[in-house]
This record gives structure tokens, C-alpha cells and sequence, in this order.
């Protein structure tokens, strides 16, 4: 299982996110909420050849079908960020106080790869 990601402010959204990070990913299938039910992703996961298990959205004119079975895996990455969240550290934003937003950035991101990778551990 690979996994990358990136810290974005609290107002961005998380699908503009998704083509950046998918270019150095290759899965077989892509899982994710409707949020990523966008032309530009799926079309860029049919390009790659990579299965998009991804529910449409309800304004879709041609709704397409997708795997409910396998989006019910979905969970796994939910309960995932659940845990991480139970980290005092992580759910209060204590480095919020660094002298700059770089060095808030980089703590922050590897106290969130450190928690993931105890996580994964136990």
C-alpha cells in the first residue's frame, strides 16, 4: 500500500490536490469520496489505465456505475485518520506556535508521517 500527502490550509479543498499527488502514484484503483468526482481526475485515471472507484455525484447528467463493494475499503482510510486524530498533538495543532510557517509545515507533516507510522506498527 503507497501513500503520499500534503499539507494544504484549512480552506482548500482536497480534489485540486488529487492530480498532483497522483502523478507519482500508480495504483490499480483509485478509492475516494465524491468530492474527486471530477472530469479532469477521471479522465487522467482512464489515461493512466488506473480503476476509479469513486460514486457520482448526484448533478452527474450520465451517472456512471462504480464498485460499491470495493468503496466500502473506504472505511479503512477513515478509520486511519480517526487514529491519527487521537493523537493530542495532532488534534490540538500544538506547533501552530513556530516562529514560521516552513517550520510549522515541516513539523506538523512529520508528527502526522510519525503517528501514521506507529499506527502502522501496533
Amino acid at each position: 500500500m503507497l501513500s503520499a500527502f500534503r499539507l494544504t490550509g484549512g480552506e482548500a479543498g482536497d480534489s485540486p490536490q488529487a492530480l498532483p499527488r497522483l502523478g507519482t502514484l500508480k495504483p490499480d484503483s483509485l478509492c475516494a469520496d465524491k468530492a474527486y468526482d471530477s472530469d479532469a481526475i477521471l479522465e487522467h485515471l482512464a489515461h493512466q489505465g488506473i480503476q476509479p472507484v469513486i460514486p457520482p455525484r448526484r448533478q452527474r447528467l450520465i451517472h456512471r456505475t462504480f464498485d460499491p463493494h470495493r468503496y466500502k475499503n473506504r472505511n479503512l482510510i477513515e478509520r486511519l485518520f480517526c487514529r491519527i486524530k487521537q493523537f493530542r498533538r495532532i488534534a490540538t495543532r500544538y506547533d501552530k506556535l513556530a516562529e514560521r510557517y516552513d517550520k510549522l509545515a515541516e513539523r506538523f507533516a512529520s508528527f502526522v508521517t510519525f503517528t501514521a507510522s506507529v499506527i502502522w506498527l501496533t
